[in-house]
C-alpha cells in the first residue's frame, strides 16, 4: 500500500518507478526525491468515456499526476519518492480495495493509486428516480465517481470518518451530507425520513435519509458540512 497515515490530516505516499499516483490539485504539501506531478484533465484512466467527478454543472475534479521522473532515456531519475498529501485541514481516511469497487463522491478524493481503474456512476441505476433526487437535493451531483481493482484510496471528510459494516439483516440509513464514500454488493435509495407536514421549513438533509442494504461498509463523516 503506498498511503501510509501520518496523523488525522495528513498521508505520505511511496511513488516507485513505472507505477503512479492520482491526486487533487493542490493536495500536495512536501515532497522528496525526484518527483513530477502533470495536470491530467482526464482523470487518469478510461478517457472521456469516463471522465472523473462529473456535477451537475458537468465540471471535473482536477486531478494531478504523481509519478516518479523519468529521464531522458526511459530512466527514473530516483529509486523512489515520498509525497505528504493534505487539504484543508480535513480528516483523512485511507481505504484498501482488493477487487471491489469504491463508490465516493468525486471532491471527496485526495488521491489513490493509478493502478485503479476509474469510472462514473449515474445515481439512477442503483436508486431509480430517487437516486437522481439525491443528487438535487444535496447538491453532491448525479454521478458518483467508482474506482474498481487493489488499491489504496485516501478520502477527505468533516471530523473524522466512521466505517459502518452493512448487512442484509441490518440496513443502514445515513444523512446524505455525511455520505463519504460505500463498498459491496450494497444498493441505495432515497427515503424520506418525516411526514410531508413536518418538511415544512426543514433544510433537504433533514427530510431525507440515504438507505444502504445488502452487505458492504459505509463511510460516514461526523459533519454534514460539504467540502
Amino acid at each position: 500500500m503506498p498511503f501510509r497515515q501520518i496523523n488525522a490530516k495528513m498521508v505520505e505516499a511511496t511513488v516507485t518507478p513505472g507505477t503512479k499516483i492520482f491526486s487533487q490539485r493542490g493536495a500536495m504539501l512536501a515532497y522528496r526525491g525526484d518527483v513530477s506531478f502533470t495536470p491530467n484533465l482526464q482523470g487518469g484512466q478510461g478517457g472521456l468515456a469516463s471522465m472523473i467527478g462529473r456535477r451537475v454543472a458537468g465540471e471535473a475534479t482536477p486531478l494531478m499526476t504523481v509519478e516518479v521522473h523519468q529521464g531522458p532515456h526511459g530512466q527514473a531519475g530516483a529509486l523512489t519518492g515520498t509525497v505528504l498529501f493534505g487539504h484543508g485541514g480535513h480528516h483523512i481516511q485511507v481505504i484498501e480495495l482488493t477487487g471491489d469497487t469504491l463508490y465516493v463522491e468525486a471532491d471527496r478524493l485526495l488521491a489513490f493509486d493509478g493502478t485503479l481503474q476509474q469510472g462514473t456512476m449515474f445515481l439512477g441505476s442503483q436508486g431509480g428516480v430517487m437516486g437522481m433526487v439525491r443528487g438535487q437535493v444535496t447538491g453532491q451531483g448525479l454521478f458518483t465517481t467508482t474506482l474498481k481493482g487493489h488499491g489504496a484510496v485516501a478520502v477527505m471528510a468533516h471530523g473524522g470518518v466512521i466505517e459502518v459494516p452493512i448487512t442484509p439483516q441490518r440496513p443502514v440509513h445515513v444523512d446524505p451530507q455525511a455520505y463519504v464514500a460505500h463498498h459491496g454488493d450494497v444498493r441505495n435509495k432515497l427515503s424520506t425520513a418525516l411526514g410531508w407536514r413536518d418538511m415544512v421549513g426543514r433544510g433537504s438533509g433533514e427530510a431525507f435519509q440515504l438507505e444502504l442494504s445488502g452487505s458492504g461498509t459505509v463511510y460516514v463523516q461526523a459533519s454534514e458540512e460539504k467540502l
